[in-house]
C-alpha cells in the first residue's frame, strides 16, 4: 500500500467492495500496517494517516545498510516522498547507488529526497525561508527540502542578518506577504525578533550551532529567541531546520 494516506486506504475498502482487489492482496498490503520489521527498525507506514506527514528517515546513528534498507522498504511499499535527513557520505552513497536511478532524487546539501510531489498551484500556500548568514545556509536547505517533501516550495532569502539591517529592509515584501516564515540564525539570534515583529504569519526560528566566543554552540541563540518581545515566535531545536519545517507544514495544513 503505502505510507498510507485515508485517499488509498478508502480505496483499496471500494476495491474490496467491487471486487477489483482481491482479499488476499489486501491482506497482504494491510499486513505492512502499522509498521514493517526491516530488522534493527520498525517503519512506521501509519504515521501518514496519523500525522498527514510520512515517516522521514534520520542519517545520524545508522550503517549505510540500514539506510539502504529503510529508504528502501519506504519506496518499495510507498506512494509518497521519501526523506533521508543529514547522510553522511558513506549513506549518501549507498542510498542513491541502491535507488539513485529508478526514482526521482533531489539532493540537498546533507539530504536526499526521493518522489519529490509535484510543484503545487498558484493557490499553495507561500513560505519564506530567510537566514541570516551564509554559515547558516545547511541548516536553511534541510528546512527547505523538508517542505519539498510536503508539496511546499518556498521562498529564500540569503544572509540578511541584523548585522547588515539594509540587507533585510531590502526584502521587506515578501516576508510581508508569506503565509508563514522560518528564520535560521545563529550568532544572537536577533534575526528572529526583527522579522516577528514585521509580519502577522506564523515565524518559527531555528537557532544554529553558528557564532564566536559565548554563542555557546547556539545556546544564546536558542535563548534569546525564546526571549523575543516579538509576541508568538516560536522556536525549535538547535539547527533543527527539519522540525522547523515540519512545524510550518503542520500549521499550513490546518
Amino acid at each position: 500500500m503505502s505510507s498510507v494516506n485515508v485517499s488509498e486506504l478508502r480505496a483499496l475498502i471500494d476495491g474490496i467492495r467491487d471486487g477489483t482487489v482481491l482479499p488476499d492482496d489486501a491482506v497482504a498490503q494491510l499486513s505492512r500496517l502499522p509498521f514493517a520489521d526491516v530488522g534493527e527498525a520498525l517503519v512506521d507506514h501509519h504515521r501518514q494517516l496519523r500525522q498527514g506527514m510520512p515517516e522521514a528517515v534520520y542519517g545520524p546513528g545508522k550503517s549505510p545498510e540500514q539506510c539502504v534498507r529503510i529508504v528502501g522498504e519506504l519506496l518499495d511499499h510507498g506512494t509518497g516522498p521519501v526523506l533521508l535527513t543529514r547522510a553522511s557520505d558513506d549513506q549518501t552513497k549507498a542510498t542513491l547507488a541502491a535507488y539513485g536511478h529508478d526514482h526521482h532524487v533531489e539532493q540537498f546539501g546533507r539530504c536526499i529526497l526521493w518522489r519529490s510531489p509535484q510543484p503545487p498551484d498558484l493557490d499553495a500556500p507561500h513560505v519564506v525561508i530567510t537566514s541570516a548568514g551564509t554559515a547558516d545556509t545547511p541548516v536553511a536547505d534541510e528546512a527547505e527540502i523538508t517542505l519539498r517533501a510536503h508539496g511546499i516550495r518556498a521562498e529564500r532569502l540569503h544572509d540578511i542578518g541584523v548585522a547588515g539591517l539594509h540587507r533585510l529592509l531590502a526584502h521587506v515584501d515578501p516576508i510581508t506577504a508569506a503565509d508563514a516564515v522560518i528564520v535560521v540564525a545563529g550568532m544572537e539570534g536577533a534575526l528572529a525578533s526583527v522579522v516577528g515583529g514585521l509580519t502577522s504569519a506564523p515565524v518559527v526560528a531555528v537557532p544554529t550551532s553558528v557564532g564566536y566566543g559565548s554563542s555557546l554552540d547556539g545556546v544564546t541563540a536558542l535563548l534569546a529567541m525564546h526571549a523575543s518581545c516579538a509576541s508568538g515566535v516560536t522556536v525549535v531545536g538547535i539547527d533543527n531546520g527539519f522540525g522547523a519545517a515540519a512545524a510550518v507544514t503542520r500549521m499550513l495544513r490546518r
